[in-house]
C-alpha cells in the first residue's frame, strides 16, 4: 500500500478514536445541530454552490468540449454525392448563363465573361455579334469597333485581341468552325480549361468540370478539396464523381454559389443543403434574414440570360439600354 493508502487509514482511524472520546456512554437521541450551523448563512451556501459548480461540469458542456470526429474519405465522397443529388433538386432547370446559338458565340461570350458577370455579356453580345456573326466576320473586323462594342464588360482592348485572335486561328486552322477537342480549343488565344470545358459541354456534350471562381469556393467549403489550383481541384473533383455527372454538377453548384452560397454572406438560414455543409454558420443563420440574400430566381428577381431556356422558372434579364430585347437572338 501506497505512503497515501497508509496515511488516509491512519486519519481515518484518529478520527474514529476523537469521536468515540467526545461520545457520552449513555447519551439520549442526538439533538439536531442549529439551521445556522448546518446550512451556514445564505452568503456562504452561495459560494458553497459556485465552488461544486465549478469543480463539476455538467455533461453537455463535457461532451461539447469532445472533438468532431474527423471525415473518412468515404464519408466525404458520399456527402458530396448526397450534395449533388440535392442540388438537381433544387435547380433541375440549371444550364449555361450565357446567351448563344451555336459553338462559336458560346465561345467568344465565355471569353467575355472573364472579371464580369454573365448578365453583362449577354446584353453586349447582341450588337456584337449581329454585325460579326462568324469567326471570317470577327477576325477582319477593326480592332476600334470591336472594343467599343464589348467596353461593357471590361479589359475590353485585351479581350478584343483575344477574341480576333481566336477568330483568325478558327478562320485559319480549323475551317471556320470550332473544334470538339480540348487540345485544340486551349491552343487559342484567350482560351484555358475552363473555358474549354464550357464550350465541350454545353456546345459539344463532352463531359468537363468548370472550375470557375464559384466553383472553387464551394468545393473548399464543403470539403471535396483543400486546393487552390483550378487544375487540382478538377483533378481531385473527377475522382469524385462519375463522368457523366461533370457537366451538370458544374452548372448546379455555379447556380448555387451564385443564389445563395455566396462568397461574402452565404444564405446558410434559407439553404436546402445546410445538413450537409460543413461550413453551415460562417453566414447568416436566420431564416427571415437569410431569404433577403438570395440572388436571381430564388430571391424573385431576373436571372442572367435575356434568353433563358423555356424551363427556367425566373424571369429573364433585361436588355443593355439602347437594345432591343430580340437584337442578335
Amino acid at each position: 500500500m501506497s505512503a497515501k493508502g497508509n496515511s488516509a487509514v491512519g486519519e481515518q482511524g484518529a478520527s474514529k478514536r476523537a469521536n468515540a472520546a467526545k461520545r457520552p456512554s449513555a447519551s439520549p437521541a442526538k439533538a439536531p445541530a442549529s439551521p445556522t450551523k448546518a446550512a451556514g448563512t445564505p452568503a456562504e451556501r452561495a459560494v458553497k454552490s459556485s465552488a461544486k459548480a465549478s469543480a463539476t461540469p455538467s455533461a453537455k458542456t463535457a461532451k461539447a468540449a469532445k472533438p468532431a470526429k474527423a471525415e473518412s474519405r468515404l464519408g466525404m465522397v458520399r456527402r458530396a454525392r448526397k450534395i449533388n443529388r440535392e442540388l438537381a433538386e433544387v435547380y433541375p432547370y440549371a444550364h449555361p448563363e450565357l446567351d448563344f446559338r451555336n459553338p462559336f458565340e458560346l465561345l467568344v461570350a465565355t471569353v467575355l465573361s472573364a472579371q464580369t458577370t454573365d448578365l453583362r455579356v449577354n446584353q453586349t453580345t447582341p450588337a456584337l455579334f449581329a454585325r460579326y456573326p462568324t469567326p471570317e466576320d470577327l477576325a477582319a473586323a477593326d480592332p476600334e469597333e470591336i472594343e467599343e462594342l464589348i467596353r461593357p464588360t471590361g479589359f475590353f482592348r485585351a479581350k478584343t485581341k483575344s477574341i480576333m485572335g481566336l477568330a483568325a486561328a478558327l478562320r485559319d486552322d480549323f475551317g471556320g468552325e470550332v473544334p470538339g477537342r480540348l487540345d485544340d480549343l486551349v491552343k487559342l488565344p484567350g482560351v484555358g480549361r475552363k473555358t474549354a470545358f464550357v464550350v465541350l459541354g454545353n456546345a459539344f456534350g463532352v463531359p468537363g468540370i468548370t472550375v470557375d471562381t464559384h466553383f472553387m469556393r464551394l468545393a473548399r467549403r464543403w470539403k471535396w478539396t483543400d486546393q487552390d489550383d483550378p487544375v487540382k481541384i478538377e483533378a481531385e473533383i473527377a475522382e469524385i464523381f462519375p463522368k457523366s455527372e461533370w457537366t451538370m454538377l458544374s452548372h448546379r453548384v455555379i447556380f448555387h454559389g451564385r443564389r445563395i452560397c455566396h462568397a461574402r454572406r452565404p444564405a446558410c438560414g434559407a439553404c436546402p443543403i445546410a445538413p450537409l455543409c460543413p461550413a453551415y454558420g460562417e453566414g447568416e443563420t436566420d431564416p427571415e434574414k437569410a431569404k433577403k440574400l438570395l440572388k436571381y430566381e430564388k430571391g424573385g428577381y431576373p436571372g442572367q440570360r435575356l434568353n433563358p431556356p423555356p424551363d427556367y422558372p425566373g424571369r429573364p434579364a433585361p436588355p443593355a439600354v439602347g437594345v432591343s430585347p430580340g437584337a442578335g437572338a
